[in-house]
């Protein structure tokens, strides 16, 4: 293994923190779904389901009693429903290990130990699967099932010409797979001895998240490690440390985060790395996480196999570790010591304890992170012949690189036919056991030399692409139909102070526009100006109120917003005239909103937990984005709903004060904020015109703007939108008609003498408010401000002093 950067999960790029709700994606490369593979994997680790019959042979007809699903035992002769019961092993009698053969002995000894894993034991030029692996040979692959084999009991098999793509498709479909190889062949044997015994061994397990050989798609796959900390921090925090593994790259990543109740930040980690298995302590997390942990495997987006480490075997203490990678020389041909490679992590031993868990997850496995190098090297000698040619990347590497001097072909032709004429005919053919022993020590001595290498191999490696990604982000910015501009980046207010040039927080971008959101005919995005925090060019408030008619634009410009941060702080040009920010720590988003019917969650509370962990986790350098959060609370309770919102704006314009953009279509609040001193009201605007002298909804059409524009918007046009849409017309000005009547109805009530002697107290604060915002000249409030208002403040009067019943 090999650090191939600092530990820490892209320390500059603010971490995306939404939830991704849809639980029944595909995965692209099987078109199987997430639901169906786990289904398989739980096919291969839960032995004690019984399975159908399968030409006439089925669980009910093996020989093997140990193995009956009433019978069976892990290691330490416990049963399934012992919760220290280890699924990755099996109890077998010492009476009936005396009874095998010298082939099933080998066989049985190494399956006792990898009951998590399909085992293909080499029979001459046949792979064959016994037993609970024959039925997921039959059941995957639709191989004929027979009694014969190692003991005669039930077995699959198929020639070795096609077990790659039979190990191809069993781990496509989620399994780990091994190999028993022959580690001699038959007449080697014999020649041994008239009763020697083949000798075999497991030589290596592939699986999802380690695989090195055959179809490798154009994604990192990783292999995750969780440890959950055993204290708690001041906040009721807990630390969870992870590392994480990506073996056909030869790199690995060591951490930790912070995490709540919400497990937002868990959430957020399986999200930036999208491991294809996690393994963690059965016993050491706690049930709350690895509930979120099986939450989230059905909600992310490839699929992801759980592999919990049962009690009996868990992870290794920081000490141990520490001792482990010395004493192994894991990092061996590294460019910088180990323990300077680790500096960052050396004090955090749950992190260490999550590498520890990932090593030893690692060793079980028999990873031979180098076994496919081997087959690649005369690739790579071709592939470096031919940049060769290409003399500007290679002068390019060549500045920064000491890359190996590589002489072309030119001449091999001559060489050979002179070695060739001088061999003597009767030059006897030395393709015997001495040969191959010296071919094999051969190999060996090259693959020590690479390795020796390696950190130099992975250095070049490591230059080329980032060249292929600067290339990419300068193709994107000469190539975009719109302005692209270098961002200026301004130091964080946590870890250094700020300059005359800014005493906050800052995002101002001119010129924003979407990359996506082009006009009809490739017509020009519209571009807006947002200028969120306080900068030499004067004071702006950090929190924006965004309204605006549907289909007007909000959630555009909060996703182009987003958009501008990451592309920024990943060192890209921005869409934009001119881009200045101060760095993002984290991005929290709540677009849209769904219920998660899979875990019984609805619509409401992901909103209020999502909406939780934003209040627990935002920091003054975080960027909040929220869309329509408000109107779903409203529409659960007026009053109720008002009230969390209002205390929740607050919190987050007024203590964290973050750059927050908001945006909703619930007016009376931008009445209740307009004179906030942090909070900016602007709205997407729009036009409105008549088809005739009748000024009613359904004889205007609604040209939509796309430009930001300063004050709020004076109303949604729902009903315009509703027109646009297909809805009947006679449908929409019955709404219109019933709009002006509870409008007039609730003025009436309002203006009752009866209602105005129950106002106290508890709204002279609001009154006021009101009062003051009346009195702003620019406002222009009109009739429908007004009715707003009064609403608002009639249902919290009603509620107040409803009669006890």
């Amino acid at each position: 293994m090999f650090l191939g950067q600092r530990p820490g999960v892209l320390p500059l790029v603010p971490r995306l923190k939404r939830i991704q709700e849809d639980g029944s994606k595909f995965d692209g490369k099987n078109g199987l779904s997430l639901l169906n593979a786990g289904k398989r994997v739980k096919l291969l680790l839960d032995s004690t389901s019984p399975s159908k019959n399968h030409d006439g042979i089925s669980d009910s007809t093996t020989k093997f009693e140990w193995l009956d699903p009433l019978r069976i035992r892990d290691a330490n002769g416990r049963r399934p429903s012992d919760p220290l019961y280890d699924k990755k092993t099996l109890y077998i009698p010492a009476d009936a290990l005396k009874k095998m053969s010298a082939s099933q002995k080998q066989y049985w000894s190494v399956k006792s130990q990898y009951m998590d894993v399909v085992l293909f034991f080499k029979v001459g030029k046949f792979y064959e699967l016994y037993e609970l692996d024959a039925e997921i040979g039959h059941k995957e692959l639709d191989w004929k099932m027979t009694l014969s084999g190692v003991g005669k009991c039930r077995q699959v098999g198929i020639s070795e010409s096609g077990i790659d793509d039979a190990v191809e498709k069993l781990v496509a479909r989620g399994y780990k797979v091994g190999r028993i190889e022959q580690l001699e062949t038959s007449d080697q044997a014999k020649a041994r001895g008239a009763n020697s015994v083949i000798p075999r061994k497991l030589v290596q397990v592939v699986t999802p998240s380690t695989l090195t050989d055959g179809n490798i798609g154009p994604d990192a796959v990783h292999l995750l490690a969780i440890k959950e900390g055993n204290y708690g921090l001041d906040n009721g925090a807990t630390v969870y440390g992870f590392a994480f593994v990506d073996c056909a790259a030869l790199r690995f990543w060591v951490g930790s985060v912070n995490d709540d109740t919400s497990f937002a930040a868990l959430g957020a980690l399986l999200m930036q790395v999208s491991p294809r298995e996690v393994i963690y302590e059965s016993r050491g997390m706690s049930k709350e996480a690895q509930k979120a942990l099986r939450k989230y495997s059905l909600t992310g987006s490839t699929t992801l196999q759980l592999t919990p480490v049962p009690p009996t075997s868990d992870f290794l203490d920081a000490s141990e570790v520490r001792n482990l990678i010395q004493s192994k020389g894991y990092l061996r041909g590294s460019s910088n010591p180990w323990n300077n490679a680790l500096d960052s992590v050396m004090n955090h031993d749950t992190a260490l304890c999550a590498l520890g868990g990932l090593i030893d997850h690692l060793s079980r496995l028999m990873v031979k992170v180098f076994g496919s190098l081997v087959k690649g090297l005369r690739i790579g000698m071709d592939l470096l012949l031919l940049l060769e040619e290409e003399g500007k990347i290679m002068s390019l590497l060549s500045k920064n690189f000491t890359l190996p001097e590589l002489s072309g072909s030119a001449g091999l032709g001559k060489f050979l036919a002179q070695f060739e004429a001088a061999v003597d005919s009767e030059f006897p053919n030395y393709q015997n056991h001495d040969v191959t022993e010296s071919e094999a020590e051969t190999l060996s001595v090259l693959i020590e030399l690479f390795i020796e290498k390696s950190a130099q191999w992975s250095e070049m490696i490591h230059a080329i692409n980032c060249i292929d990604v600067l290339r990419s982000f300068a193709i994107t910015a000469s190539m975009s139909s719109g302005s692209m501009s270098r961002p200026v980046i301004l130091p964080e207010s946590k870890t250094a102070a700020f300059t005359q040039e800014t005493r906050g927080p800052v995002l101002k971008i001119k010129g924003l526009w979407h990359p996506f959101a082009l006009g009809e005919n490739g017509g020009l995005p519209v571009p807006n100006d947002l200028h969120l925090g306080e900068d030499s060019g004067g004071y702006h408030p950090c929190t924006l109120l965004l309204t605006g008619p549907n289909m007007g634009g909000k959630s555009t410009l909060l996703r182009a917003t987003c958009l501008a941060v990451i592309l920024a702080q990943l060192g890209c040009f921005v869409p934009g005239e001119k881009c200045v920010l101060s760095v993002v720590d984290v991005i929290f988003t709540r677009l849209g909103a769904t219920d998660r019917i899979m875990t019984g969650e609805s619509t409401f509370f992901i909103e209020c937990t999502e909406t939780a962990s934003v209040l627990q986790n935002a920091t003054q350098d975080s960027l909040v984005l929220l869309d329509e959060l408000v109107d779903r609370l409203i529409s659960l309770a007026v009053k109720k709903g008002h009230q969390i919102f209002v205390q929740v704006f607050c919190h987050l314009v007024e203590k964290v004060n973050c750059r927050l953009l908001f945006a909703t279509h619930y007016h009376p609040l931008t009445k209740e904020f307009a004179s906030h001193p942090h909070v900016t009201l602007q709205h997407m605007a729009c036009a409105v015109k008549s088809k005739s002298e009748n000024y009613s909804e359904g004889d205007q059409d609604l040209v939509f703007l796309y430009r930001l524009a300063s004050g709020a918007c004076p109303e949604s046009y729902g009903l315009q939108v509703a027109i646009m849409a297909g809805i009947p017309e006679m449908v929409v000005d019955a709404a219109s008609k019933a709009g002006q009547v509870m409008k007039k109805s609730i003025g009436e009530s309002f203006n009752s003498s009866e209602q105005r002697s129950e106002f106290s107290t508890l709204h002279e604060d609001w009154l006021k408010t009101l009062l003051n915002v009346s009195q702003i000249g620019d406002c222009n409030f009109d009739n429908d401000d007004v009715y707003d208002t009064l609403f608002c403040l009639w249902h919290e009067v009603k509620s107040s002093y409803q009669p006890c019943k």
